[in-house]
């Protein structure tokens, strides 16, 4: 985003939540933070704002936020390492900032449990849509009052996926997913015993590209495996299959 943001950018025919949603952005640059907060709280969002890794930190986990824009280059504590002490203690959503092209940064985010970056050359309404997109992934499936059938428990060997509720256990015990994580383990247990491609996972986790960054996927799967205890070598859950993608092997 450009430092002279247009602030009627995007208002147009934009939904607001009925109720004022809580977020904080942790940023440096005062000036573009306060760019941050004109556009968003007249769509309906209580901006908080911290300029320190520090201070942002404290901040967000003295708080009860419903998403976290951080950027990764701050005073103090990097962002990085803000990311890294926020996942120790909550799973909010956190999206990340980087600069143009800084490849390493991102890496390193999505590897902690960032849910989704920007590069810091975005538009106010490329920014609404992703902060909305990872709020969104993070929310329960409520239970229709009408009793509309809702999606069953998923149940592959050991690990049982509950799609209604958001949460997933391998044996008895609960995995602690990011919004995305658990998103990514959706689709591949849908498909399980498919191959799916990145392009397919990418649709179903983010609804939209990730432009030339498709290696997000990759860090988000080895994560995954990582908490499934998940060896890719001889893989139990999900199994690479070369220059297409990946799979849920069927239990």
């Amino acid at each position: 985003m450009t430092k002279a943001m247009n602030m009627q950018q995007g208002l147009t025919g934009e939904g607001n939540p009925p109720v004022a949603t809580p977020i904080i952005i942790i940023d440096d640059d005062q000036k573009l933070c306060e760019s941050y907060k004109e556009y968003l709280e007249p769509l309906g969002y209580k901006v908080t704002t911290a300029h320190t890794g520090p201070d942002g930190l404290e901040k967000v986990l003295q708080g009860e936020f419903h998403a976290v824009i951080l950027d990764v280059m701050l005073p103090g504590m990097n962002g990085i390492e803000v990311l890294k002490n926020i996942r120790h203690k909550s799973n909010v959503p956190v999206l990340m900032l980087t600069g143009l092209g800084e490849e390493a940064d991102r890496v390193a985010g999505l590897e902690i449990g960032a849910d989704d970056y920007l590069p810091k050359t975005f538009s106010a309404r490329e920014l609404l849509a992703r902060l909305r997109a990872v709020m969104r992934r993070s929310k329960p499936v409520t239970v229709p009052a009408d009793g509309t059938e809702v999606e069953p428990e998923i149940i592959n060997g050991k690990l049982h996926i509950t799609p209604r509720s958001r949460t997933a256990e391998l044996g008895d015990v609960p995995l602690k997913l990011t919004s995305l994580e658990f998103e990514l383990l959706l689709s591949l247990a849908r498909a399980r015993g498919r191959v799916k491609s990145r392009e397919q996972i990418l649709d179903d986790i983010a609804g939209r590209d990730y432009d030339v960054f498709d290696r997000s996927i990759d860090v988000h799967v080895s994560a995954l495996r990582q908490k499934l205890g998940d060896d890719p070598k001889a893989p139990t859950f999900i199994q690479t299959v070369r220059s297409v993608g990946y799979m849920m092997i069927k239990q």
